[in-house]
């Protein structure tokens, strides 16, 4: 299995998310976590994926220095795509509430790239899923921003949480690319990087 296949290898997990630290321990991957602070600021004329797989490269460079020859760097980056735009994480409670009446009797996108780095080759794969809530009345938008305080999520929500059992009608793809990572791609890739290929 992958964890046989990684003994050799050294896992870097560059993220503060518990979401993406519980899915690597639930997969029986031994890691540890490193964190480096970067602005993730990218040029306006990205779309989508082209955003992500920007920014997860970004969050990459400061450890490229330091990467030993066993070193696997894992650096991930998730956006929530509306109206041909990027919505990332809320500045507070009000933009919270804002972002998710946006959302509201709409479909939107969840887009994810992990950045995989070692001293030699960098590989980045990414993924889409899209996500479709019912509309949702103010009364509930402000319950759930009170009570759950989602400024540490894209799009201001968890799938996961009180919100997504009561709005969300539709996921079309990975379910685990809109709780924070989408573990299916992390596993094959790294299959793929402990086999050689």
């Amino acid at each position: 299995m992958l964890k046989e296949k990684l003994k050799y290898f050294n896992l870097i997990l560059a993220s503060a998310s518990p979401r993406r630290h519980k899915f690597l321990k639930d997969m029986h991957l031994d890691f540890e976590i490193q964190l480096k602070p970067v602005e993730e600021i990218y040029p306006e004329h990205l779309k989508r994926e082209e955003i992500t797989d920007f920014l997860a490269q970004l969050k990459a460079e400061p450890f490229a220095k330091s990467l030993k020859q066993k070193d696997i760097l894992i650096t991930s980056d998730t956006i929530v795509w509306l109206d041909d735009k990027a919505i990332g994480k809320p500045k507070d409670e009000d933009d919270a509430f804002q972002m998710i009446k946006s959302l509201s009797n709409k479909t939107h996108e969840v887009v994810t790239s992990i950045c995989f780095t070692l001293k030699s080759e960098q590989r980045i794969v990414n993924t889409i899923t899209k996500v479709t809530f019912k509309t949702l009345t103010d009364d509930e938008i402000s319950y759930y921003v009170n009570h759950f305080k989602p400024l540490d999520k894209a799009g201001a929500y968890g799938i996961q949480e009180w919100i997504g059992a009561i709005g969300i009608t539709s996921v079309e793809g990975a379910y685990n690319n809109v709780v924070g990572l989408p573990t299916h791609l992390l596993y094959e890739t790294l299959n793929a990087i402990a086999d050689g290929i």
